[in-house]
């Protein structure tokens, strides 16, 4: 038996959110989008997010521009451009815990993540910043992602699992990983292990220095 968490990053796409929520919601699961801005100024994409926040899924903010680590960002002003602007375009979709997810470039938990401005900025506006723990690299191997899935699951009691609503063809096995992960005693869950969510609505409550680059301090 384990516990397993699914949050979905970098939608939503058209051509492949539809078909996880039809899957999600045959099953009966609830889980998290960590969407991206700049694709909320499409309309038909911001109407996904809003029937994934009507079927019952958290809507979370996965910055505006997905281009580089807010870490590796020198623009002083890069926490109101990539997540103020994006917590603006999800509006009334959003969460009450303002779930914020950062970036490392390829699933990276390093100081790639943040900087002590948008540490900052996450504390003041009162957001949940949350991490994972599970990482089976779907856009990197769209067709072996579901068994390396699995064995995540099962080396932890709780995972926190980071999948994409992309088009690359991965999302074509997400029922088989559900169904296998179902069978081994899979309980799926919405929210988030704690060790997951080191800042929580403002407040720092693990450490995060690992996640914290001082590229601002460096520049002055």
């Amino acid at each position: 038996m384990f516990d397993l968490t699914l949050t979905f990053d970098n939608g939503p796409e058209p051509d492949v959110t539809p078909r996880v929520l039809d899957i999600l919601r045959e099953r009966g699961i609830k889980t998290t989008f960590f969407v991206i801005g700049r694709k909320l100024e499409d309309p038909a994409r911001r109407r996904l997010a809003s029937r994934a926040h009507d079927e019952g899924h958290w809507i979370g903010n996965h910055t505006y521009t997905h281009s580089l680590p807010l870490g590796q960002q020198h623009d002083p002003a890069s926490a109101e451009h990539e997540i103020g602007r994006t917590q603006a375009l999800i509006g009334d979709l959003a969460h009450e815990e303002r779930w914020f997810r950062p970036f490392g470039g390829g699933g990276n938990l390093d100081d790639r993540l943040l900087k002590p401005s948008i540490v900052s900025y996450l504390a003041r506006e009162q957001y949940s910043c949350v991490l994972w723990n599970a990482i089976p690299r779907d856009w990197d191997d769209p067709h072996g992602w579901a068994n390396r899935a699995l064995d995540q699951c099962r080396a932890q009691e709780w995972t926190l699992m980071v999948l994409h609503d992309l088009p690359t063809g991965a999302m074509n096995h997400l029922e088989e990983f559900l169904d296998a992960a179902d069978k081994g005693g899979a309980r799926f869950r919405q929210d988030f292990p704690p060790a997951c969510v080191p800042i929580s609505a403002g407040t720092i409550v693990r450490p995060i220095d690992a996640y914290v680059s001082t590229i601002e301090e460096s520049i002055r």
